[in-house]
């Protein structure tokens, strides 16, 4: 079990390059999250078609690819920094060459549907940062502990988080490698080649606006493609707006913990990750410690 390749973490005026692969977003909301990085001594470039509008996509398929692919091709750029989530970025995903990016790896930064592209780059050897997007940078304070974490990790200064126990915890202690993200977007990514690779995983997981039935159904799909068995932990958190079902009553920490009775691995509930203002960044593709005790829950990287 190994962590993958960390690109170089960023130093004062670094730049990052913000780019929309997904759905378009208000310009407003993108240059106050410019504002904020350039607060942390970095420089800041927009992608072409940053702000750009093709239906609900921030351009066509072809724009946002190229602004993804310049994005990854840049000599001097140190971090990609995804403005927002929604959906498109699986328009592209067999399309994207590492060529470049190989001899010039940087972080790729994002959450929600940006779950597909952490899935790529990890398929290709790196680590990736699963964090706030633009709309977080952009309305929370400075000291809003998301922010403050995700800052000192672009720095280098990696967190030990600690939470709060649940009712639903299951209590155990694991090592492996942390991947994960949306759970709609890679559980539809099943039986593809970017599937997420469950042995040796603790895999962590977040989503918004579904239906109780929905959420089992993915769990379905991961016991019966066999990603349960292969978990050596799970970190469930949040699900927010998401839709009570009058033929599902069961609230939905209940629902997976159902699913989950089977299995022996470590367990926690209500991790401060997903659509949420606690929303903490973590290195996907980094070895971990997940410790799930009676009292808290702590989850430290290795590497």
């Amino acid at each position: 079990m190994s962590s993958l390749i960390y690109p170089s973490f960023l130093k004062p005026n670094d730049r990052v390059i913000m780019v929309s692969p997904s759905s378009r977003i208000d310009k407003k909301i993108i240059d106050k999250a410019k504002d904020r990085l350039e607060s942390w001594g970095l420089k800041v470039s927009y992608a072409k078609h940053v702000d750009g509008s093709c239906d609900n996509y921030a351009g066509t398929i072809e724009e946002r690819r190229s602004d993804f692919q310049s994005a990854m091709d840049h000599k001097k750029a140190k971090a990609i920094f995804c403005t927002r989530g929604g959906y498109g970025a699986v328009h592209f995903l067999s399309d994207l060459d590492f060529t470049k990016f190989k001899k010039y790896p940087k972080w790729l930064l994002g959450f929600s549907d940006i779950t597909v592209l952490h899935l790529l780059f990890q398929k290709e050897g790196f680590a990736t940062i699963h964090s706030p997007m633009a709309r977080h940078l952009a309305l929370e304070p400075e000291d809003e502990a998301s922010l403050l974490y995700l800052r000192g990790m672009l720095f280098s200064k990696i967190p030990t988080y600690f939470c709060s126990s649940h009712q639903f915890n299951r209590k155990g202690k694991a090592v492996g490698v942390l991947r994960g993200g949306n759970l709609s977007v890679f559980s539809a990514l099943q039986g593809t080649p970017y599937a997420l690779p469950p042995k040796g995983t603790i895999l962590f997981i977040e989503d918004i606006g579904e239906h109780l039935h929905a959420i089992e159904r993915c769990f379905y799909n991961l016991k019966y493609a066999g990603v349960l068995d292969q978990l050596e932990g799970l970190i469930v958190g949040q699900f927010t707006d998401y839709v009570e079902d009058r033929l599902l009553s069961r609230r939905i920490y209940r629902v997976i913990a159902d699913v989950l009775k089977p299995y022996s691995f470590p367990v926690c509930y209500n991790f401060p990750i997903g659509h949420t203002k606690a929303n903490y960044p973590v290195i996907s593709g980094a070895k971990v410690n997940f410790n799930v005790e009676q009292g808290r829950v702590t989850l430290s990287f290795v590497s």
